[in-house]
């Protein structure tokens, strides 16, 4: 298998995607599962515990903050929905992609382009580096989506006019 054909950077990419949406998936399950005392109780263990450095620094205060915030129900409830239909999303659109249904390509490409969105929009306010990296791996994926429906395309035309 040639390394440098898109085809396989494709097929990575579906891969990826594929395992980020089950794994979101499997996050929100867990989020449903663990009550948020639970939640709130290991991060005052860690921080009380010193495990992050002096109980009153900023790692520390972030860690309980995050903690305190994520307690709260609309916090919770926005994370499992969220993750829960980015995961399911991902997984159908891998799914259909993988099986080269033409019509979930310009799907896909819209979706992952509202996930850029989102990504960017949330880096920004953040300041979230992490965020701003997967928003130019999407742009990567979705480069490669294009250009497997590009192919897909000219292929059904050179199959037709035989």
């Amino acid at each position: 298998m040639n390394r440098e054909r898109p085809e396989w950077w494709f097929r990575l990419a579906l891969v990826v995607k594929g395992a980020d949406g089950g794994l979101q998936l499997l996050g929100a399950l867990v989020l449903v599962a663990v009550p948020p005392s639970l939640i709130s109780g290991v991060a005052n263990a860690v921080t009380t515990r010193d495990l992050l450095g002096d109980h009153n620094g900023t790692l520390a205060h972030h860690l309980s903050k995050a903690a305190a915030e994520f307690a709260d129900s609309g916090t919770r409830t926005f994370a499992i929905w969220y993750l829960l239909l980015h995961g399911v999303v991902k997984l159908g659109l891998v799914a259909a992609l993988s099986r080269r249904v033409v019509g979930a390509f310009p799907v896909a490409v819209v979706v992952m382009a509202a996930f850029v969105a989102y990504e960017v929009v949330r880096a920004v306010r953040t300041g979230s580096v992490g965020l701003a990296v997967l928003a130019v791996l999407d742009v990567v994926v979705i480069g490669l989506v294009w250009r497997e429906l590009t192919k897909l395309r000219r292929e059904q035309r050179t199959a037709v006019q035989r």
